[in-house]
Parts: C-alpha cells; structure tokens; sequence
C-alpha cells in the first residue's frame, strides 16, 4: 500500500505549506489575544453601572429609599438573599474597579436573573425608533451588593447586557481572504521560481540519459537566471569538450587502422603459412580491441535514433547468426516484446554477452521474460559462474576473470563495460546472477 504523503516534495509546495502554517498559528495567537479583550470589555461594560450607582450611593448617602428602584442603590444590615445565578467574575472585576476609584469593599456578590429589569421610558422610546416591537429588551438583571463596613451593605440592579456575539465566523473569513492576500502572490513567485528549476532538472536529466541536452531558457528570479546561465555555460563547455573527444577519437582510429591495414597486407606476403595465420589472428585482435576501445569511450553520444523493435525478434536474429556460424547457442520462446531502443547497439550488447557466454560458459541460453515495466533479455550458460564478491568488478572496463589478455581465453575485458555503458544509455541495466543449477545469468533490463 502506497503511503501518503502530506508533506509536498517541492520546494515551492513546501514554501507555501510553512506560510500557510505560520499564518494559521498567527491567526490563533491573534483570535485568542481579541476573545481575551473582547471578554474583558464586555466584563467591564457589565460591572460599571452597578459600581457607578454604588460609589455615587456612598458619596451622597442619606436616608435610604422605601423600595429599590432601578438606577437607585439601597443600603442594607445584612447580606442580601442570593437570587440567580453568581457571577464570580464580575464580582472579581467589581474588587478591583472599587479599589481603583478609591471605595475600598470588604465583598461583593453578583448574582444574575433571567428575568429583566423594569423597561425604562428611555428604552421604550429607542424600540419604538428602531422598529423593535418584540417585547421586553434582551438580558437579564444583576443584583450587585458590595460590603462597604462591617455589617453594612449597598445594593442595586442594573442590565445584565446582551451576552457578547460571537465572532468565529468573521474571523475564519479574515483568515480567508489573509491566505488569499498572502498565497496568491507567493503561488505566482513559486510558480516563476519552479519552471526555470524545472527545465534545469530535465535537461540534466535528459544529458545524463542521452548525452544531449537542450538550454534552458534564462528567466525568473535574478539568483535562478544566474543559475541557468551558469548551467548553460557548463553545457556548451561540456558540449564542445564531448565534441572534441569525438573527433580525437575518429583520428586516432584513423590513424591506427591505417597502419593496421599496411601490416595486414605485409603479412600476406609472409611465406611461412603458420606465421601468416599467427599475424593475421594478432591484427584482428588490435582491430576488434581498437573497436571496442572507441565504443567504449563513445558510449552515451550515440548517434543512432531510438525506435520500437520486438525485443524477441531482434533476439532470434542475433541468436541465428551465432547458429549458422556453428556457435553452441539457443534461443528460447518468448512472447512479443515491444520497447524503444537504438536497436544495433541492443545487438552489439547482445553479441558480447553470448561470445562470453560461449566462451566462459560452452554455451548460450537466449530468452526474453516479459515483467511488469521491463523487458529481460537474459543470457545464460553452463559455465562456473562468478564468485559473488567480484560481481561489480568485472563490469569495469580491462577487467577479466584470468589475467591475460589471449582472445582465445576471452580477450581484454571490455565487453561488460560496453554492454553496461549501452544499457545505462538506455534507462536500463546490466544484471549478473549466479544460476542455482551453475553457470552465469546475464541480463538486459530494458524499460518499456
């Protein structure tokens, strides 16, 4: 089961996720800071009146009134009965309001009802303007009494006030509109940093597959410009040196076939037949070294242009031309495989391998296994195989399992290097295995 991934793998999508991160944890320090103040304000808004009324009480005391009216405090010599719900809150704010204007109080009790006030002329007044005609105003009613000296109280009623709304909903559409205002410009920045770096990394990517690669267009950000341009300058470096090795290379086969071809028809004027046959076999040897020496170094600036062949097809043929030269080897039924090669480099890969095979191992088992996204075209034979520890090492180029460098023992160890710098020009590789019965598993691991 593929596991998901909430973390982006992108540059740009991980820039964007910690902004977006940032600005929610911003959000809640700023939503927790307003609900704190906007609980405080609304505290105070609650707790005012009733001190106002009791501190304008005290300071033009008198004789006390018959009733309790509202607006009006009453001085009592007890406690008051509890009547509604305590506000504790209100009742810690109401301390602390008291000792700030200079009216110090032993208590205070707070206690809210349901069941409002009095409506006063002035808000009945209000209603009619407004249009409100519902009734009595929202709210309740909360009792204050402060205990101003031992044994003595003061109390009076006002509004409890309609309990503040709440805002969560204004404040998710702040954040809304915050991560329209602050994601957008920063989606389009990324979206100018990502396609530069995004033809950078397939260009790279496409030099390390074909050994070509297109420039990448300079734009963007002046750090991401600097960057293309730089790379670009790499690639024609690069280019030009690649294009100067090639014609190094031309040269030099040039000139050493050359010589090679003045000492074959020396050769053929040798009277000793044995020695003729010695000299002609050593100057075919320099000439298959030489040629595998230049494929080697050309390896991924192949020329040649990929297209669709049936690997089996291309597998039989191969197998066929060892066959009617009397070579031990065979080729298995295999089903239709289609991929995109440079199919005479697949054919040049293949012939090493089964030369190896026949040579190391008395004979060769050609097959194709189709999987699932490759094609195996594997080469088998009933040799002794290679010992485990020396398996990478003898895909190195002038590596073999005996030290000489005699044709007829195998010849100078370049077929494996070749076939592995053919198989990584393709996306492919080259896999060696050990035969649970004996001999030696080589395949070609091709993409489709």
């Amino acid at each position: 089961m593929k596991r998901l991934r909430l973390w982006p793998q992108s540059l740009v999508g991980q820039i964007i996720v910690l902004v977006a991160i940032a600005l929610f944890v911003a959000q809640a320090i700023n939503f927790g800071l307003l609900l704190r103040e906007r609980n405080r304000m609304t505290l105070t808004a609650q707790t005012a009146p009733g001190v106002y009324r009791i501190v304008d009480a005290l300071d033009s005391r008198g004789e006390p009134p018959a009733r309790l009216r509202p607006g009006r405090a009453r001085f009592f010599r007890a406690p008051p009965i509890p009547m509604g719900e305590a506000r504790p809150e209100i009742e810690r704010r109401a301390l602390a309001m008291f000792a700030e204007v200079g009216f110090p109080m032993r208590s205070v009790q707070v206690f809210e009802e349901d069941r409002p006030p009095p409506m006063r002329r002035t808000d009945s007044i209000r209603m009619r303007v407004m249009g409100d005609m519902r009734g009595e105003p929202r709210g309740g009613r909360l009792t204050m009494a402060a205990e101003y000296a031992p044994g003595k109280w003061v109390v009076t009623q006002t509004r409890a006030g309609n309990r503040a709304p709440r805002f969560g909903g204004w404040l998710a559409w702040q954040t809304l509109i915050l991560y329209v205002i602050v994601l957008a410009p920063l989606l389009w920045v990324g979206r100018r940093l990502a396609r530069p770096l995004g033809q950078l990394t397939r260009s790279a990517q496409q030099f390390a597959r074909t050994g070509s690669a297109d420039p990448v267009e300079e734009r963007g950000p002046g750090d991401v410009r600097e960057l293309t341009m730089a790379f670009n300058a790499m690639r024609s470096r690069i280019f030009a040196m690649l294009d100067e090795k090639d014609r190094m290379l031309g040269a030099i086969g040039h000139d050493l076939r050359t010589p090679l071809a003045s000492l074959r028809v020396r050769a053929e004027s040798v009277e000793d037949e044995g020695e003729r046959v010695r000299m002609s076999q050593t100057i075919d040897e320099m000439n298959r070294m030489l040629e595998d020496i230049l494929s080697l170094a050309r390896a991924g600036r192949s020329s040649e242009a990929a297209q669709k062949v049936d690997i089996a097809a291309l597998a039989d043929a191969v197998v066929e031309d060892f066959v009617e030269l009397g070579a031990p080897a065979e080729m298995a039924e295999s089903e239709r495989a289609v991929a995109s090669v440079r199919p005479q480099q697949i054919r040049r890969a293949l012939r090493n391998l089964i030369e190896n095979a026949i040579v190391y191992g008395e004979r060769a088992h050609v097959s194709v296994v189709r999987e699932e996204g490759t094609i195996r075209l594997v080469v088998a034979d009933d040799g002794p195989g290679i010992a485990e520890d020396r398996m990478d090492e003898m895909m190195e180029p002038f590596t073999r399992l005996e030290g000489s460098r005699n044709r007829e023992t195998g010849g100078a160890g370049l077929g494996l290097a070749l076939v592995r710098a053919i198989m990584a020009e393709h996306g492919g590789a080259l896999k060696l295995a050990n035969r649970a019965g004996g001999g030696l598993e080589a395949s070609l691991v091709l993409p489709v």
